[in-house]
């Protein structure tokens, strides 16, 4: 068997695929067949990511249909029932009778899709899975922490150690940019990162040298980017300089065996910035550390998010979590196989956290002129609170 990562245990895939059965007969009793079709929630209960779909009939064995590559789904995957597919015509005799509703990935399945699918797989209604599925995999195993306190520690040296020998008078964000990408890759960076997030793209991260960094964006964060172009709003500029004074920001995700960690560091490069902007960014550290020792089990997001920013002074709030209009109405997210996971510190996510979870908590602010302080750091839901894989460097490193 070839496996560059690690195979997924085949306890673990049956352990996933009995807390979704639960979940689904629990918020929905008279449930009657679910089907996967995104590959990261193909990889999360199969261990591979290949085209195709998997069938969890209520009353019958999953079957995983691969249409290309059956041949490597076997070779990486322990899940007992795997199967070719060349159509969905192939399919069709896994499932003996029309069904009345079937549970999909509505946020991700296309029309298209659903349509070629439905000729073949007859029923009457759709319903969404996409809620149990979040939830489920919300809950990391020993082996998924396993793969996140790796992504962290690599995450922690190539921010807190090896950026500072990276940067240097005169570069471009371009060039700081892929130089930041070499590094990750060549200390166990998976060199994606993948978003659940529609229509999300992200090669590296937002990463930005001053005012660059609350450049207004479409991504759903605090941070902002200059970019490469309207045609591409991602990585950097190949004009905007590195120059003493600058605010150097780094939002960045890493990735091990699919799973990520999300981290931000700040460092002034050349001179000290202004001191609105260091006592700024000393009090999001103290959000973040509020924040952090509030994920218990038990404790609800919503109302987490609620006390920390009730607790905030006014003055502070202007252009905390983006800058001018555009901020950002939480606090920290779920994170895993994705970077951007449920549930959300924010309001409206009111159902109790649950040990083992994990969060990227990330207070940050706009500061005019200068760029977006602040700082980002994985955690894990503990009794004691939540436990930092992503290292404790307060942010705002000098390099001179």
């Amino acid at each position: 068997m070839h496996s560059s990562d690690g195979t997924v245990p085949e306890a673990e895939l049956k352990d996933r695929m009995g807390r979704f059965r639960a979940r689904m007969d629990a918020d929905n009793p008279d449930w009657e067949l679910a089907v996967f079709f995104g590959k990261i929630n193909l990889y999360y209960f199969t261990g591979t990511m290949q085209d195709g779909m998997l069938l969890v009939p209520r009353d019958d064995e999953a079957v995983f249909r691969v249409r290309r590559s059956y041949e490597r789904a076997c070779d990486e995957s322990l899940f007992p029932c795997i199967r070719p597919m060349g159509s969905f015509r192939d399919a069709a005799g896994d499932l003996g009778h029309p069904f009345g509703t079937v549970h999909l990935e509505t946020e991700l399945v296309p029309l298209a899709l659903l349509q070629r699918f439905r000729k073949h797989f007859p029923f009457d209604h759709t319903q969404s899975l996409d809620r149990q599925a979040a939830k489920v995999r919300a809950v990391k195993s020993a082996y998924e922490l396993g793969c996140m306190e790796r992504a962290g520690e690599v995450h922690r040296r190539v921010l807190e150690e090896r950026v500072p020998g990276l940067l240097r008078e005169g570069m471009t964000e371009m060039a700081f940019i892929t130089a930041l990408y070499d590094v990750m890759v060549e200390e166990g960076h998976q060199g994606i990162v993948r978003f659940g997030g529609f229509g999300t793209e992200m090669a590296v991260g937002q990463v930005g040298f001053g005012e660059s960094s609350i450049y207004p964006t479409c991504f759903d964060g605090p941070g902002g980017s200059y970019g490469l172009s309207p045609a591409v709003p991602l990585l950097g500029s190949r004009e905007r300089r590195l120059k003493r004074g600058d605010l150097v920001f780094v939002d960045v995700g890493c990735g091990v065996a699919g799973y990520h960690t999300d981290k931000t560091m700040t460092y002034m490069f050349g001179a000290p910035l202004p001191d609105e902007a260091v006592l700024a960014h000393r009090r999001c550290v103290e959000v973040q550390h509020r924040t952090a020792a509030m994920l218990r089990p038990g404790a609800v997001p919503s109302a987490i998010y609620d006390a920390v920013m009730g607790d905030l002074e006014p003055a502070f709030r202007e252009n905390f979590m983006g800058f001018g209009a555009r901020q950002a109405k939480f606090l920290g997210h779920g994170i895993g196989l994705q970077v951007d996971e449920m549930p959300v510190i924010a309001r409206g996510f009111d159902d109790p956290l649950e040990e083992n979870m994990v969060f990227a908590v990330e207070p940050k602010k706009g500061i005019r002129g200068v760029g977006m302080v602040g700082t980002e750091n994985t955690f894990v839901v503990t009794p004691a609170g939540g436990r930092c894989i992503t290292g404790d460097h307060p942010g705002l490193m000098p390099v001179w």
